[in-house]
């Protein structure tokens, strides 16, 4: 549910650049092993059960010097969704009750800006429209940047990574099932590593050819 928005947050690569990437517009791709976005809810009360999607795509577009105009792309299938419950993975994906999955296959998120950009302690507010059952609404995600540098495993290509935070209420998405007992807030959190694209593709192309090598 609000697990979209997800990925947004690595627009934050702005805020944390090194002055070696100063002056420059990078492409990124969302390194799909190390980024996640989970959600949790509260279930009558008892418990606070949580999902993952597990299949995130997306590019980020930062601009070092002017964050305000780095944007954002992502794309989560809904069927990637996991509870680690397989019959409750079948009704939150299958049922119509949750997510109009065989209608609405992907779940999307757009940047529009950023905004109390501060350098300083690496935070920021990503605005963006966030897609799910083909309803769009405005949301904000609060988010930190970690770091911004060289990656080891991408032969030192430039690389960021983030955290970032919401609160989206499930009914906005047409999802009213069993609310109030199951609380129509979703807690989300994301975590992303974005990796600059050229280098991403390169990795991916190695890591094939050494699989057909096996």
């Amino acid at each position: 549910m609000r697990m979209f928005k997800t990925l947004a947050l690595s627009s934050a690569l702005v805020l944390a650049a090194g002055s070696s990437l100063a002056d420059q517009v990078i492409t990124y791709k969302l390194d799909p092993w190390h980024t996640q976005v989970r959600f949790t809810w509260h279930h009558l009360g008892f418990s606070t059960p949580g999902a993952d999607f597990t299949d995130v795509t997306g590019t980020v577009q930062g601009d070092q010097d002017h964050p305000e105009l780095s944007s954002v792309n992502v794309v989560i299938p809904v069927k990637s969704l996991d509870t680690y419950v397989p019959a409750l993975n079948e009704h939150l994906i299958d049922s119509g009750e949750f997510f109009k999955t065989q209608q609405y296959p992907n779940i999307t998120f757009k940047s529009t800006g950023m905004s109390h950009i501060d350098t300083k302690a690496r935070t920021f507010d990503l605005q963006g429209v966030l897609t799910v059952n083909g309803i769009s609404k405005d949301v904000v995600l609060h988010a930190h940047a970690n770091k911004v540098g060289p990656h080891p495993f991408y032969h030192d290509a430039p690389a960021a990574g983030f955290d970032a935070t919401t609160t989206l209420k499930r009914s906005d998405f047409g999802m009213t099932e069993y609310v109030p007992m199951v609380s129509d807030e979703l807690d989300v959190h994301i975590t992303v590593e974005a990796i600059e694209a050229q280098a991403f593709d390169r990795k991916m192309a190695e890591m094939a050819a050494a699989a057909k090598k096996k």
